[in-house]
């Protein structure tokens, strides 16, 4: 059943993945689940549902990725950097947060899936190797658009595509922006199984366009 609705959720989201990947999506799902109740990775309310809610909306911007690096700043237990990581093994994913229990789990994760693409750093986003450019960086509940921008400033250059993700319209916060962030587009994002308003904000550094 758990296997047909992602597979289901998938198709819907225009997504082709491999056996194996779908695999390791509901192997990590379980491990959320088992691992949730004591580390309180997600929310009580939010664990009958984490497929949908949180599996299939972290993946539902894997159409606007590209390169080979991406960067998941306050990534939690994971998301949206964790489900991106499993269905694009080919791409280096950093998987970035504070906290030392969700760091942990991040790595158990790592070892019990074998997924050798992902590297978990216990670190604020301010104090990375500057200089160092990602392909992508992501949010998913780091803050403001502009907390965001400010914070991965040092991590990106002319190419670097910054994926935050939303709730609603952002329209207030994306009048705060400074003039070095160039807005390209805001996606509206369908999350299939999920009744909720959900966006994605593409912005770069630099006034480069960004093809999508």
């Amino acid at each position: 059943m758990t296997r047909a609705r992602l597979e289901a959720g998938l198709s819907q989201l225009g997504l082709e993945v491999s056996a194996g990947a779908v695999d390791g999506l509901l192997g990590y799902t379980e491990l959320l689940k088992e691992w949730s109740g004591t580390y309180n990775l997600v929310a009580r309310r939010d664990r009958k549902n984490l497929l949908e809610r949180h599996i299939l909306d972290s993946l539902s911007i894997a159409p606007w990725l590209q390169g080979e690096s991406l960067l998941d700043v306050g990534t939690g237990a994971g998301l949206p950097g964790l489900p991106l990581a499993i269905i694009r093994p080919e791409m280096a994913v950093s998987l970035l947060d504070g906290t030392r229990k969700k760091i942990l789990f991040i790595r158990h994760v790592k070892r019990t899936l074998c997924l050798d693409n992902i590297n978990p750093l216990q670190q604020r986003v301010e104090l990375l190797e500057s200089g160092k450019a990602f392909s992508n960086i992501t949010s998913r509940a780091f803050g403001s658009l502009l907390d965001f921008a400010v914070a991965v400033r040092s991590c990106t250059d002319a190419a670097t595509r910054m994926l935050a993700m939303k709730g609603a319209h952002p329209g207030q916060e994306l009048k705060e922006l400074p003039a070095w962030v160039k807005v390209h587009s805001v996606e509206q994002l369908a999350i299939p199984g999920l009744r909720a308003e959900r966006h994605l904000v593409i912005m770069s550094t630099l006034n480069r366009a960004i093809d999508n």
